[in-house]
């Protein structure tokens, strides 16, 4: 396999992962990685794959992570430079695989920010369809608001980048925003 489809990315996630949360947020890493492809200019639909395919053993094995990612993904031909960015997006909690690349970065920055996106736009009448970065940053500095996700990880990947939290939120906004139904953000209007 040259490259890793959305497609393949997807047959591979469903044998191992099908709780409706995980596959949500599989779809949240997505949309967000695609974004963020598409900022660098890079090709949207292999960083929208690697996104699907990130949590791959986590289902099955949440206590020991990413340890069981490497060799069932090596062996089903996924490319060794998606596997790294897998395994990187564990940097510093479960691995030791530093992200290095833009497309790493960017999966170890958006894994957790995420969730903090998805959180507020649920509280939204139109979901994330009408949400702006402004509404955004009001929850992210509110610590309380879904504290579960590692702001100080979030951070440090924005570093990574070399950008804002604010700008890094904007993209992963709008990458979500074109998924919204398929995320169920579209509110309860």
């Amino acid at each position: 396999m040259d490259r890793l489809t959305l497609e393949k990315a997807k047959e591979i996630n469903a044998t191992m992962v099908t709780e409706d949360h995980l596959l949500l947020h599989a779809a949240n890493v997505s949309a967000a990685m695609g974004a963020m492809a598409d900022h660098f200019g890079e090709n949207k639909e292999h960083w929208e794959a690697v996104g699907w395919l990130h949590d791959y053993d986590y289902e099955k094995y949440p206590d020991e992570h990413l340890a069981h990612t490497e060799e069932p993904l090596r062996q089903l031909g996924v490319p060794e430079e998606d596997i790294r960015a897998i395994l990187s997006h564990g940097y510093g909690i479960c691995t030791d695989v530093e992200p290095v690349t833009l497309m790493e970065k960017s999966l170890y920055t958006v894994d957790e920010l995420t969730g903090i996106v998805q959180a507020a736009a649920r509280m939204r009448p139109h979901g994330i369809t009408d949400m702006e970065v402004k509404s955004f940053m009001k929850k992210w500095k509110d610590k309380k608001f879904a504290a579960k996700c590692d702001r100080p990880l979030i951070l440090k990947g924005c570093q990574m980048l070399d950008m804002d939290i604010k700008d890094v939120a904007a993209i992963v906004i709008e990458g979500m925003k074109g998924h919204a139904q398929e995320l169920q953000l579209t509110g309860n209007q």
